[in-house]
């Protein structure tokens, strides 16, 4: 077998790994998923998935790596079609919701491991979300600068606006259900669409700010 065909063949089995890494992680998180049903899942023995990543961890790090970076990018592409800071945080806000949206499993990731106990986890999530909260801030950031935004605490708008997409996707089936029950009389917002759910962040997110016109 050609070097070139090894490499090929190595890079597959990596792609199929974190593949079906993201499913487990996303129905189990960190703690409750094995080696073994990840060996299992992606048809490998699990000498096979060592190899390629030698323990959980690493290979969790490199599940939050990838998609991570892929919704970093994303929103760095959409934000260089705008000027101004007030674009750029609408674009924010709604590139994440419709990627979240597409992509259930990231916001299954980060809310299953954001509520975990253990001190590990977290701190590496954390870690992996500083390039995605950093652009966010920086948008804040220039805002205030420009006088557009006002008394930012980017932590917490941050959560607000990660945190209200996440449970909006994650809770989706969940609304539905609920907006079927007769004896349930709120509204759920199970007929709401990402965009919807968007535009009443950004709508929120705007009025606390006092965005300037």
């Amino acid at each position: 077998m050609s070097k070139k065909i090894q490499k090929r063949d190595a890079e597959a089995s990596k792609a199929l790994i974190i593949s079906s890494a993201i499913q487990l992680f996303s129905q189990k998180g960190y703690a409750s998923a094995s080696m073994d049903e990840l060996a299992k899942l992606c048809g490998l023995n699990k000498a096979m998935v060592f190899y390629y990543f030698k323990n959980k961890k690493g290979l969790y790090e490199a599940v939050m790596s990838q998609v991570l970076e892929e919704i970093q990018q994303t929103v760095i592409e959409e934000n260089k079609k705008y000027n101004k800071p007030i674009e750029e945080l609408e674009s924010f806000i709604r590139t994440y919701a419709r990627f979240a949206c597409s992509h259930p499993y990231l916001p299954a990731l980060l809310l299953k491991e954001l509520s975990d106990s253990g001190a590990v986890v977290p701190e590496m999530l954390f870690s992996s979300m500083r390039q995605l909260f950093a652009l966010f801030s920086d948008i804040l950031k220039r805002g205030e600068e420009k006088g557009c935004f006002h008394n930012t605490v980017p932590m917490i708008l941050y959560f607000m606006v990660i945190g209200t997409l996440n449970l909006m996707v994650t809770t989706k089936p969940l609304r539905e259900t609920a907006a079927q029950k007769e004896d349930i009389l709120l509204d759920t917002c199970a007929g709401c669409d990402i965009d919807e759910i968007a535009d009443y962040v950004i709508k929120k997110i705007q009025q606390m700010l006092k965005e300037c016109k």
